[in-house]
């Protein structure tokens, strides 16, 4: 049995993953799959304040409090940045590092470092009447109308400081965690997507962004396989 930490995206909640936990459960799994501040159940804690170091906070203090250990730790598109400080900040609590179709930041760099079209979505959220949020910039790759009718239900702003601050991968223990890295084969326009290190394992998944709503249960192959 593994212990899996699913972390949702930008403008995501955790019910993102429905459909994913059933199947990780019923293969002997532990999941857990916390909602970041400011989103979905959260999201009247969202404000200019929240950034990146709120949402790392949020995943450090779920491995506390459960006192997590041997964690295959997932994060989704931004959260690639989250779970990179997490096990930054834990390695001895990570057992493997899943960047599932998401940024892959070093040491110092933000969102805008890695994946220079968000530099857009930072341009207009500064110059808006609110200052600092981002509205959701499309359906991720979902097509099905049904899908997207469900994924719109969950979606919310983005705090503009969260593609602001750095990450930090500043210990030497980090580059000791295994990392397996899930791409999705239909790229949305701007998406950037870096040179994978040699040693670490690539795997694809044939649809858009948003796998866990369009191949919920490929993807759990998947992860059942990183793990």
């Amino acid at each position: 049995m593994a212990t899996y930490l699913l972390v949702h995206g930008a403008w995501h909640s955790a019910r993102c993953w429905d459909r994913v936990i059933p199947l990780l459960e019923a293969a002997g799994h532990r999941v857990l799959a916390p909602t970041l501040t400011g989103y979905g159940g959260k999201i009247h804690l969202a404000g200019p304040d929240v950034g990146l170091d709120t949402h790392v906070a949020d995943v450090l203090g779920l491995i506390t409090e459960q006192d997590l250990t041997d964690v295959v730790l997932v994060g989704h598109s931004y959260a690639g940045l989250v779970i990179s400080s997490v096990a930054n900040a834990v390695p001895e609590r990570v057992a493997h590092l899943v960047y599932l179709d998401a940024m892959v930041p070093e040491h110092g760099e933000a969102a805008v470092d890695v994946m220079p079209v968000s530099q857009n979505f930072v341009d207009l959220a500064l110059n808006s009447d609110s200052g600092w949020r981002i509205p959701p910039p499309g359906t991720f790759g979902v097509t099905d109308p049904d899908d997207v009718a469900w994924l719109r239900t969950m979606l919310s702003d983005q705090p503009v400081r969260c593609l602001l601050e750095p990450v930090r991968l500043d210990n030497p223990a980090v580059k000791a965690i295994p990392r397996t890295h899930i791409h999705c084969t239909v790229v949305p326009e701007g998406f950037v997507r870096r040179a994978v290190p040699d040693g670490e394992r690539v795997l694809e998944l044939p649809t858009g962004h948003d796998c866990m709503i369009t191949m919920p249960r490929e993807l759990t192959e998947l992860l059942i396989k990183a793990g």
